[in-house]
């Protein structure tokens, strides 16, 4: 079946065939956005005195990356922005979630804000306000200076407080026109798969320097929360994003159950512990311990670290089944062999997202909740495409129409879940994976920086206009 996508002004309507855009349990004023991060789409990496971020020297390093992309040019945002505010604009979404380049903002992690650097996020923050755009503001989302990767990274202590001045500089310049801020995304990729596994920026495999580096990224949250207050005018909006998946176990054995506490501790319950309870969880630290491991508080750090939130930003892309390994300790993962998969090969199972958003609301103090990321990679390639060039793609159309479904169920299960952001508006460099996955909702021409929205961005637009004429 062909399907007709010729136009995405937001009055025409998008083909019965498509998922309801009616999704049961979310409200009129629902936030609909889209995301993206600094390094993926920005390109510039050398110019107006922005310096290297780890992902520059990662990317550069052969075979760090698939095919050894890197983000050089990405998808030239730098220089396109406005007309990639107006394809916002004309999707209809009211939130816009950006990250900032630390090294192009405070060039080196240390000293005085880049004028030039500021300017452009300045720039940016008013075309989306003209446009009735929320920006949504995250400050790191993985481009540490390579300079402070040089004397440590976020193993060492003094990566936090480098973070806070940072903080303090674009809240500074920003605070009067943004309101909602996000201080950290997705610090378990960071730490874990940065300093323990090795497959993203830096590159480091060391264990001991990946649980330094989960609570000194805690304690520069804390850290960046209090620059922020102090300096942005009230109200403001400051949170945290996570990206924990919801963990099963493989059966009720004592060991499979005893292994997915494990994998739930080490994924969810380090990280959201100490900012929203102010401790780690003694079993944890426990597993911790009996590996050689110590986290490395200090008096006073959990008081910074667990700051008063506003709300609290969720990343959902799967679920895990889990079961004891063959080793003591060793978890493992049993694949669900009637789940569908995305092109990563993460499995699609929206109710993993209703039973995660459910038990953190039961579980921690009531926040409320953005999905500050949810979408999928597929192979565009394979889809049909319109006779204009559209490209027709069902597998995420439905993707996402499950997911808002998975969270209009957590509402109304007590979950308070006020928005949604799909990842990501655009293809862009999928860090390790360079350009090979593409998990925008518009496709992105690398060659031409040619930009097209996808039936998946179309049928947003028509999900959020129907949730909003209720």
């Amino acid at each position: 079946m062909t399907l007709d996508l010729r136009s995405a002004d937001p009055g025409r309507p998008l083909p019965h065939a498509l998922p309801d855009p009616e999704i049961h349990g979310l409200p009129r004023d629902f936030v609909w956005g889209a995301a993206t991060s600094a390094y993926q789409i920005e390109g510039a990496v050398d110019i107006d005195g922005r310096t290297p971020s780890i992902w520059d020297t990662f990317s550069h390093t052969p075979g760090a990356v698939e095919n050894d992309d890197h983000g050089d040019v990405a998808c030239d945002h730098y220089h396109r922005m406005p007309d990639d505010v107006r394809l916002l604009a004309g999707l209809g979404l009211d939130a816009y979630r950006f990250s900032l380049s630390w090294p192009r903002v405070q060039p080196g992690g240390r000293g005085p804000a880049n004028a030039k650097g500021l300017d452009f996020y300045d720039r940016l923050v008013d075309e989306l306000l003209a446009k009735d755009i929320t920006p949504w503001a995250t400050l790191y989302h993985w481009d540490l200076p390579q300079e402070l990767e040089d004397v440590g990274g976020w193993p060492e202590r003094d990566t936090a407080y480098r973070f806070a001045d940072y903080a303090e500089l674009v809240a500074g310049r920003l605070g009067d026109r943004v309101r909602h801020w996000i201080t950290l995304n997705e610090p378990f990729c960071s730490a874990i798969l940065g300093y323990q596994i090795g497959c993203h920026a830096p590159g480091r495999k060391d264990f001991g320097a990946a649980v330094r580096a989960v609570h000194h990224l805690h304690l520069g949250h804390g850290l960046a929360v209090q620059r922020i207050r102090s300096v942005v005018p009230a109200p403001v909006q400051a949170g945290i994003t996570f990206n924990p998946s919801q963990v099963y176990a493989a059966s009720d054995a004592p060991e499979n159950i005893d292994a997915a506490r494990r994998a739930d501790g080490m994924g969810l319950r380090l990280y959201l512990d100490p900012v929203l309870r102010g401790q780690y969880p003694q079993d944890v630290l426990a597993d911790l311990a009996q590996l050689g491991v110590d986290v490395p508080v200090e008096a006073g750090d959990l008081d910074v670290i667990a700051q008063p939130l506003d709300f609290l930003g969720i990343n959902y892309y799967l679920s895990d089944v889990v079961a004891a390994g063959d080793e003591p300790g060793r978890t493992v993962r049993i694949p669900q062999p009637d789940r569908p998969v995305t092109a990563m090969g993460w499995e699609i199972h929206p109710q993993g997202l209703t039973d995660l958003l459910t038990r953190i609301s039961r579980d921690y103090p009531a926040l409320p909740i953005y999905l500050t990321e949810n979408g999928a990679a597929f192979d565009d390639s394979a889809y049909d495409v319109s006779a204009e060039g559209r490209i027709e793609d069902v597998d995420r159309t439905a993707y996402l129409a499950d997911h808002l479904a998975a969270a209009g169920r957590a509402r109304e299960a007590g979950a308070d879940v006020r928005g949604f952001f799909a990842w990501s508006l655009m293809d862009n460099f999928e860090w390790a994976y360079g350009y090979a996955k593409r998990f925008g909702i518009v496709h992105v021409d690398y060659a031409t920086q040619r930009r097209t929205p996808k039936q998946s961005a179309l049928w947003l637009r028509d999900a959020a206009q129907a949730t909003r004429k209720r």
